[in-house]
């Protein structure tokens, strides 16, 4: 009897528009990226397009979705989460996201922070997938600055969510300034600074910070 060995799934039209997506709206920005260039770029037809979607902002609240489950995953298994401490768990999360400073601009920056740059006044459910995009992801890391926060004994008049946020702030603010200038270099100055920042923070602790920082 002979055996059928089981192929993977190709990718359906859908998947592909969504990828198509997240590296041609990096690339070029949302609102100069045309139905016809993302249909060339996935290889699927405007029929196909307009099977899946009503119009591109449609699309455009879909992949935001589709770059928070791809780009959580990543996340989700990073190393930075292996570490003891949990303040050594956030700057490694900082170093991470340094890390990940390679190729062209469009590789490294951010399809919410793209979008909702150009959307915010104009595509108010792009706007709020966008926010459920990086707000999601700030939450993540809620729990180990909270838990840094109790073990140094800091009493701020800041949340673990309002800093969550602010990493998150810098991190956009990087990626613009790295589309200005053409070049991760500016990028990774933003957060080696904001491990810096986050170092003095955390050290007006009663325990203090004497270690090394994650690299």
């Amino acid at each position: 009897m002979s055996q059928t060995v089981a192929r993977p799934a190709k990718p359906d039209a859908k998947m592909k528009l969504l990828e198509a997506a997240l590296s041609v709206i990096r690339t070029k920005g949302y609102s100069a990226t045309t139905v016809d260039e993302l249909c060339a770029a996935a290889g699927v037809t405007k029929g196909a397009f307009f099977h899946h979607f009503k119009n591109k902002d449609e699309l455009g609240v879909a992949a935001a979705a589709h770059w928070s489950e791809t780009t959580g995953a990543v996340f989700a298994r990073a190393p930075y989460h292996d570490h003891a401490d949990p303040l050594d768990r956030v700057l490694g999360y900082v170093a991470f996201r340094k890390s990940m400073l390679k190729g062209g601009v469009h590789d490294f920056t951010c399809l919410a922070g793209t979008m909702v740059q150009e959307t915010y006044a104009t595509a108010p459910a792009i706007r709020e997938a966008c926010d459920r995009s990086i707000s999601g992801h700030a939450a993540t890391l809620e729990a180990d600055i909270k838990a840094a926060m109790q073990e140094r004994g800091l009493r701020p008049g800041f949340t673990p969510k309002s800093l969550a946020l602010h990493i998150q702030a810098v991190l956009q603010g990087a990626f613009i300034l790295a589309k200005a200038k053409g070049g991760a270099a500016v990028a990774a100055e933003s957060l080696d600074h904001l491990t810096r920042y986050l170092e003095l923070l955390f050290s007006a602790g009663k325990a203090g910070r004497k270690t090394k920082r994650p690299s």
